[in-house]
């Protein structure tokens, strides 16, 4: 008598790609469905916020749900209590195994009543997932320093759409992508109205001049990776602000690097067709990337995940 076949992979652990929570319950991420109808996929009616978990443990998950029932409140979108949804991000991480982990959670409008178009008649829904962790600059475009371009899409005026919001509004963000794409560069980074740099798809972006770090602060997210990059800032003694960055001064800084919770702190080689320093990572965006990570070694704004069987 022959011995069975052995089970796919897939089928001995069903979490392995991902695990996801989604109307009331957990399953593997390949399963999880949203209804056509809801208004988070018809008119991008969504908030959400990304946490990462890196050799198990999540990095700044209170700052994340912070934001992220900021977001819900200013979009009028009912969440969970915290405990439930750092409960539920725990549970996902936990079901998938994984120790390196990009972690989201949403909320969308949801569907209003049958016949209606009023969103006080939607029933909002929560879910949740962890997949493998995502890198937004792989490890070898960050080695040899990522090659940015400053597109000619133009950012949503953020009197439109407020910009400490987290949301799906990527449409100039993508346009931007495919810009870049299309001139051999790795990402973009997009202006505001006014014509001062803002940000890219899903960073925040930095320039280094004589010493000193500087970003832009009204018309873009309010990173927690930025936050981490001026605590950074203050330890080494680097100085840090926030405020207006032309084109001009992004393509002259002495260096440039961006970040992000899908990368952390990632140097930047080319602005356009601008060489910067020697084609390779600069100091200070050395500096801050290596320290960024060593701190979390070190268990630097760490929560544990408890992997139990």
């Amino acid at each position: 008598m022959s011995n069975p076949s052995p089970k796919p992979a897939s089928a001995q652990k069903p979490y392995a790609d991902g695990a996801a929570f989604i109307d009331g319950g957990y399953v593997p991420i390949a399963e999880a469905r949203l209804p056509v109808l809801d208004w988070g996929f018809t008119r991008s009616d969504v908030t959400y916020d990304v946490v990462h978990v890196w050799k198990g443990s999540f990095f700044r998950l209170e700052d994340h749900l912070d934001r992220f029932l900021r977001s819900c409140e200013k979009l009028r979108l009912s969440a969970p209590a915290r405990d439930e949804i750092r409960e539920v991000l725990m549970e996902c991480v936990r079901l998938s195994g994984l120790r390196d982990a990009y972690v989201e959670v949403i909320c969308t409008r949801g569907m209003p009543a049958p016949g209606s178009r009023d969103p006080r008649t939607c029933i909002n829904r929560f879910l949740a997932f962890a997949i493998p962790f995502i890198w937004v600059i792989t490890p070898e475009q960050q080695a040899r320093g990522a090659h940015l371009i400053i597109s000619q899409v133009q950012r949503i005026p953020p009197a439109s759409v407020a910009p400490p919001v987290t949301n799906f509004h990527w449409g100039d963000l993508t346009r931007a992508l495919f810009e870049a794409y299309d001139r051999g560069a790795d990402t973009a980074v997009l202006v505001d109205p006014d014509g001062y740099v803002s940000e890219g798809p899903g960073f925040n972006v930095f320039c280094v001049s004589v010493g000193r770090v500087r970003s832009p602060g009204d018309t873009v997210l309010e990173g927690i990776t930025r936050r981490s990059v001026r605590e950074l800032c203050e330890e080494l003694g680097i100085g840090f602000e926030l405020g207006r960055i032309t084109p001009e001064e992004l393509r002259d800084a002495d260096e440039v690097f961006l970040s992000t919770t899908a990368g952390g702190v990632m140097p930047v080689s080319r602005v356009d067709n601008r060489i910067l320093g020697n084609d390779r990572p600069g100091p200070v965006s050395t500096r801050l990337r290596d320290l960024y990570w060593a701190k979390h070694e070190e268990g630097w704004h760490a929560t544990p995940v408890d992997y139990r069987d």
